[in-house]
């Protein structure tokens, strides 16, 4: 069943579900939402599958008609969102009625919207996940004559398929204190790990005590950045895998983090890996936006980490996987950042709280 038409897509809309995982071992990345928070937000008030796909919206300037009565929710930046001309508030569940007009307008706090229906969107699967990634050519929804999508975004007139069982909202709205502050300036956690260590310890706190800014140059691969130049002493590296949140430093010192559609493997030296929930931070910062970065505690990480998987009832069971075995790995190195870290300001999650 077709519950969307697209009027306009905006600069760049994809079908994005938490992603494709197990498959870096064919050079294919994991994709899935940039902001995985806002994402996760977007599924719960509908009480869809924590593994639902969605709307991934950058920019705005983005328009859907009903095709039958749907219920929606929209998470993420602000886009001043209407619908026929009334103010529709974000991060909220609501009902556009066949006929009906969601508008979102340009980004005024933020970078990323997340659109999801009651169900999930219902596109094809491949190597199981829905999640677009342009650049390896999968995902998103298929051409005429074709079973599977092959990394198109979405066009205009192009009908969304969601599920023939139409659901109301769980949820009204998110918890005020569940709405992040996209501000102009970020401080962001890091994780020190990767060639740290042979990055001459002055290079590694200058960088800890610069402010860099987030270029033109960005998008899902990566976060591009310009400020003081890194100086790691190290020409090359073998190439290896490459984690979300590394933060490599190119020959020109100005470092790049590395996200969702990075590639799989890299032969630049990398200082360190943003942390897990801050990388939903930085999806949303703006070209112009100001980044400090601070050293992170591993034990911290982790814990609030897993109790953000908690909370939304473990949502993928390799996400949980992939954490315990980071940090089983991570705690027997040697690169465990001093007890007593600073922590950066995150929204945290109580164990004891869970969806129902």
């Amino acid at each position: 069943m077709f519950g969307l038409e697209v009027i306009n897509p905006g600069m760049l809309t994809l079908i994005q579900d938490p992603g494709r995982f197990g498959v870096a071992h064919l050079g294919l990345s994991s994709g899935g939402p940039s902001d995985f928070h806002a994402f996760c937000w977007a599924n719960k008030l509908l009480g869809n599958t924590p593994a639902s796909a969605s709307l991934e919206i950058m920019m705005g300037n983005a328009s859907f008609r009903a095709l039958v009565n749907v219920t929606l929710s929209l998470t993420g930046a602000d886009m001043q969102a209407s619908v026929d001309g009334k103010p529709q508030p974000n991060w909220r569940a609501f009902e556009l009625k066949q006929g009906q007009t969601l508008q979102l307008g340009f980004a005024r706090a933020g970078l990323r919207a997340y659109l999801a229906v009651a169900g999930g969107i219902q596109a094809p699967d491949f190597l199981g996940s829905q999640s677009t990634v342009m650049r390896n050519g999968l995902g998103g929804l298929p051409p005429a004559g074709e079973e599977c999508g092959i990394g198109n975004k979405i066009q205009a007139k192009d009908k969304i398929p969601v599920s023939v069982k139409c659901r109301r909202a769980v949820l009204h709205s998110t918890p005020e204190r569940y709405i992040p502050d996209y501000a102009d300036s970020l401080t962001v956690d890091v994780v020190p790990s990767y060639q740290f260590d042979t990055i001459p310890a002055s290079s590694t706190e200058q960088f800890f005590q610069s402010e860099y800014e987030v270029t033109q140059q960005s998008d899902r691969m990566g976060i591009r950045l310009a400020g003081e130049p890194v100086q790691s002493g190290l020409k090359g590296i073998v190439s290896e895998g490459i984690a979300p949140g590394a933060i490599q430093i190119p020959a020109d010192g100005q470092p790049i983090i590395l996200m969702n559609d990075r590639q799989t493997l890299g032969g630049y030296p990398k200082l360190g890996c943003v942390t897990r929930l801050h990388q939903s931070k930085l999806a949303q910062a703006k070209p112009g936006t100001q980044i400090r970065f601070q050293r992170a505690n591993i034990d911290k990480t982790a814990s609030d980490w897993m109790a953000f998987l908690q909370f939304f009832q473990a949502l993928l069971k390799p996400l949980c996987f992939y954490c315990a075995l980071f940090v089983h790995l991570f705690r027997s190195s040697r690169r465990l950042p001093p007890r007593g870290s600073k922590h950066g300001e995150i929204i945290v999650y109580p164990e004891k709280i869970f969806c129902g």
